[in-house]
């Protein structure tokens, strides 16, 4: 099952969790994240983030309740009820993309949570080791944090996971290659 070997919690996103009742939210996206077989091919480059990207949807797709934003915001996001007041959990996940995408995934959590739409916001991204079997120009953890050190992500409260697989198997595709 694949793990996540990188966490960082930003501007108290720790402590906002914890005060909201959310912990049970980003337990259940944990799971959503691993709770199932990541293999691919261990030689760099040799993996579409594409269909890496697939497997992680449909983690999401089994559970109604994750709601899915197909253009222009969060890429999924759930809200519990807590004595009548909605709580909400945003995630986006970047595994498919050039690492310059960050950055706008940041806006849509950034936007997202000055909107009151979500009270903390998730970033997915592969860990460094993943990243070295996805095609050149894909996200990382390293990448990620370097993006949010320019973004000032301090001043909000999310979370970097970064995404290991859990052993060697075979390639997952890659667009345009046969």
């Amino acid at each position: 099952m694949p793990q996540i070997v990188f966490e960082h919690h930003y501007d108290g996103a720790t402590k906002k969790v914890s005060r909201l009742g959310l912990s049970s939210l980003l337990d259940e996206l944990r799971e959503r994240l691993t709770g199932f077989r990541l293999q691919v091919e261990e030689t760099k480059g040799a993996n579409g983030g594409g269909a890496l990207r697939k497997l992680l949807d449909k983690q999401f797709e089994s559970d109604p309740s994750w709601i899915k934003t197909t253009v222009g915001g969060i890429d999924y996001t759930k809200c519990i009820d807590a004595r009548g007041i909605k709580l909400c959990l945003g995630v986006e996940i970047q595994v498919s993309a050039r690492s310059d995408l960050i950055a706008v995934d940041l806006l849509h959590l950034k936007q997202a949570l000055r909107g009151g739409l979500i009270d903390v916001g998730v970033l997915v991204v592969p860990s460094d080791l993943l990243s070295t079997y996805l095609p050149s120009r894909f996200p990382s953890v390293t990448e990620a944090q370097r993006i949010f050190d320019n973004f000032d992500a301090e001043s909000l409260p999310l979370i970097l996971w970064g995404l290991e697989h859990d052993g060697p198997g075979k390639a997952l595709p890659v667009r345009g290659r046969s």
